[in-house]
Parts: structure tokens; C-alpha cells; sequence
């Protein structure tokens, strides 16, 4: 029997290399961790670091946020502009017409300037008759408004006048002297001293009315520089700031001297009463006296600012 030959060994599987398996749970690891760090940047709004320009998506929707902060903004000052409007027209609309000065109708105590006792001086022919002033009431007007009694003299004697000329216009004293205050301060504006024959000195001039300043542009002549002394451009003259072609048309002698001055009170006060009652205004009413006033100086401060005066030394007077 023949023996056998040299066995040989079982084969063996080959060994794996150290460290294989560990590589690849790393590398399983690895690439979870980047799939969930890109599903969590996708979540995520983009950055908006210094260094990385925006997008046009980011841009649209950035714009897109202004414009609706603006229009939160914008809707609530437009409501509150249209509401401030709306309110400002209403009071206009609905302003009263200043009211009468309380002696539009009952200008002094007792209800009207109290004539003297004594009769009527006696005047020349053509002169006009002036009417007497109680002399007690004019110094007691006197001393209650401040208004020099020479002043209250001339505008109480201006409305004994109208009472006569225009009854209905119901004319009162205490809206010359508002009137007065405003134009001159009855004729101390500037230094100026009323004189007891009711002018002014130094005389009262107003600016010159060269088309500046708000004011007409009247050019002087001759005549006209008789009264202000200058040959280029009109002025106001007097107490109660008449300009010469208004006095050319209501020029009056008020104390019945025989002369017609525009710086003389008496003609001045005579004269602006006139003016105020020749176009039918009804001077008891709030709106007849407003128009009257208007007429005089088309100012609405104007107008507020006689009446103020008006009323103030209407009060003061009793």
C-alpha cells in the first residue's frame, strides 16, 4: 500500500486590513452630519453678513418691507393733514361776523352823547351849526378811557351830526375813537402832542405810498405836498390817516371854522363818520358795522383791532 503524501493545511480566509470597518462608520457619520447641516441651512434665512452681497430675491423682499412701513407711516399723517383741513374750514365757514360795538346803538350812558344844555351858538352864514357836547360828560369820558378830551369832544360831536344827517346809520362815538386809537392814538403817535384846537404836532404822516410794503403807489403833485411835503409819492395824513383822494371826497369842517384839514380832528372825525354811514350801512347791526370798518381800511385785523378799542372805551364809559 502506498503511504500518502504531505497533507496540506485548510485554506484560511484572508484577513481584512486593520481599521477598514472603523473608516467606513466614519465616513457614514460624516456624510449624515453634512446631509442634516444642509437640511438645517435650507431652514434657515440667508445670512446677511457685511461681506456677502443680497440676493434679487432679498432685495425684492426687502423693498417690498419698506414700502409697507412707509405706507404705515404715510396712511396716518395723510388721515390726520385731512382732518387738521377739515377743521380749519369749518371755523372758517362758520366764523361769526364780528359783533356791533356795544355804542352802536347806545354809544354813552343814557343811551347817546348828551348835547349841552345852552343853546346853539350862533354862527355865520354858510357856516354850519355844530352841535354842544356836555361838558361834564366829556370829562368824565375823558378820564375813564384816557382819550384826551379835545378827541372825545370831536367824535361825540361827530355823532350828534350823523344823528341829524343819517339816523339809520346809528353812528356812535366810541367807533371814531376806536378808529383814532388805531390810526394815531388820537393823534400822539410818535411824539406827536394834540394841540386844544385838535391838531397835532408835530403833524402825523404816514409812509409814503411808493408800491412798497403792501401799500398803493400814489404819486404826489403839488397840492399834495402842500399837505405832506413830498412831490414824489402820496401820504396819509392827520389823526385818522386820510389820503388825499379820499378827503378830496369827504373833506368837512367839524368845529365850523370855515376850514376843511385833514389834520385837524374835528374835520377828521366829522369827516370819517360821514365816509362810514354814506353807503346805508346800519352800524347797530354786527355785520353793518364790520362792513362800515372794512370800508375804511379793507383789513380784517384792522377791523379787529377797532372794535377791540371800540368796545373797550365803550365799557369804560359806562
Amino acid at each position: 500500500m502506498t503511504s500518502p503524501g504531505p497533507r496540506r493545511p485548510a485554506p484560511r480566509s484572508q484577513p481584512r486590513p486593520r481599521g477598514t470597518a472603523a473608516k467606513k462608520t466614519a465616513a457614514k457619520k460624516t456624510a449624515a452630519k453634512k446631509t442634516a447641516a444642509t437640511k438645517t441651512a435650507a431652514r434657515k434665512p440667508a445670512s446677511r453678513s457685511a461681506g456677502r452681497a443680497p440676493t434679487a430675491a432679498q432685495r425684492r423682499r426687502r423693498a417690498a418691507q419698506r414700502r409697507q412701513r412707509a405706507r404705515r407711516l404715510v396712511v396716518p399723517l395723510v388721515v390726520a393733514v385731512l382732518g387738521l383741513a377739515l377743521v380749519g374750514t369749518a371755523w372758517w365757514l362758520g366764523r361769526d361776523t364780528p359783533a356791533p360795538a356795544p355804542e352802536a346803538g347806545t354809544s354813552a350812558p343814557g343811551g347817546v352823547v348828551p348835547p349841552a344844555s345852552d343853546p346853539a351858538p350862533i354862527v355865520p352864514a354858510g357856516r354850519p351849526v355844530v352841535p354842544v357836547v356836555d361838558a361834564a360828560w366829556t370829562a368824565q369820558v375823558a378820564e375813564a378811557t384816557g382819550i384826551p378830551p379835545v378827541a372825545v369832544n370831536a367824535y361825540a360831536v361827530a355823532e350828534l351830526r350823523l344823528r341829524t344827517e343819517a339816523p339809520s346809520c346809528s353812528m356812535g362815538w366810541s367807533t371814531l375813537a376806536g378808529i383814532g386809537w388805531v390810526e394815531s392814538h388820537h393823534g400822539s403817535i410818535h411824539g406827536s402832542i394834540l394841540g386844544l384846537d385838535g391838531r397835532a404836532e408835530p403833524p402825523i404822516v404816514g409812509p409814503a405810498l411808493d408800491g412798497t410794503g403792501g401799500f398803493a403807489a400814489i404819486p404826489s403833485d403839488p397840492l399834495l405836498a402842500a399837505w405832506h411835503g413830498d412831490p414824489t409819492w402820496d401820504h396819509a395824513v392827520g389823526p385818522l390817516q386820510f389820503i388825499s383822494s379820499t378827503w378830496d371826497r369827504w373833506r368837512s369842517d367839524g368845529d365850523g371854522d370855515g376850514v376843511m384839514d385833514p389834520n385837524d380832528l374835528d374835520d377828521a372825525a366829522y369827516a370819517a363818520a360821514r365816509y362810514l354811514c354814506h353807503d346805508g350801512h346800519d352800524l347797530a347791526t354786527g355785520e353793518g358795522w364790520a362792513e362800515a370798518v372794512f370800508s375804511y381800511n379793507h383789513d380784517d385785523a384792522y377791523v379787529a383791532s377797532v372794535y377791540a378799542a371800540a368796545s373797550g372805551y365803550a365799557a369804560s364809559a359806562g
